[in-house]
């Protein structure tokens, strides 16, 4: 498998060994967690084609290991559910430019609130480079810690997937289905945003998200 991973970015990427070894780790570990639910060739394709997706706007080839794990696995968790026969939770994603603020603190608070409950994806139409930290220190401040999230595009197969799509300032680069429930959220956004500034742009997404929420899963 090493080998076949090499040769298939190589064409396109100026990969250092290392990286090239980390992609063949990511593999191997999404080849263990999504065991007995999809098969290996599907997780190996998927890795590359994430890695080679995220290489053309990457300023560094450092992280893209580590982004083509992520991207791929919320990929394979859509793909599951694109493929399961039963009912499932409902699914939202949540998207905005930059996937470093808004949707990330949206994403953030849903899993807070819904833990298992809900399916949570998020991605940008330009995907920084890292988080905005002062969003990062404004959900601290909520005891959600989202730090190690990684801002990335969004694909298919997670639109396809999700039951709710929420936008938030990404207009006409926002993917558009047929079929699927759109909510638009006109949230002013963080990016040079003083803390109590962004404080009130989070306070007002927690606002949407339980509404969100409660219309997903009505108390029982």
């Amino acid at each position: 498998m090493a080998e076949f991973i090499g040769t298939e970015l190589s064409m396109s990427s100026t990969l250092t060994v290392e990286e090239r070894h980390l992609i063949l780790q990511a593999v191997e570990r999404l080849q263990r967690r999504f065991d007995g639910q999809l098969n290996s060739e599907t997780i190996e394709r998927f890795v590359i084609d994430s890695a080679e997706e995220l290489l053309p706007r990457a300023t560094t080839t450092a992280w893209i290991p580590v982004l083509a794990e992520r991207f791929a696995a919320d990929r394979l968790r859509a793909l599951l559910r694109l493929e399961s026969s039963v009912d499932l939770n409902p699914a939202v994603l949540f998207l905005c430019v930059h996937n470093a603020g808004r949707s990330q603190m949206a994403a953030g608070l849903m899993r807070h609130l819904a833990g298992d409950q809900v399916e949570v994806f998020s991605g940008g139409s330009e995907p920084a480079e890292s988080l905005n930290r002062t969003v990062v220190e404004a959900m601290g401040e909520k005891g959600i810690d989202i730090s190690a999230e990684i801002p990335q595009p969004w694909s298919d197969e997670v639109v396809r997937a999700a039951d709710v799509v929420v936008t938030m300032g990404c207009g006409d680069a926002c993917p558009v289905f047929p079929g699927k429930r759109y909510l638009d959220w006109e949230l002013e956004d963080p990016s040079g945003r003083s803390l109590e500034e962004v404080r009130l742009i989070r306070d007002e997404i927690e606002r949407r998200v339980k509404g969100l929420f409660e219309e997903l899963v009505p108390t029982r």
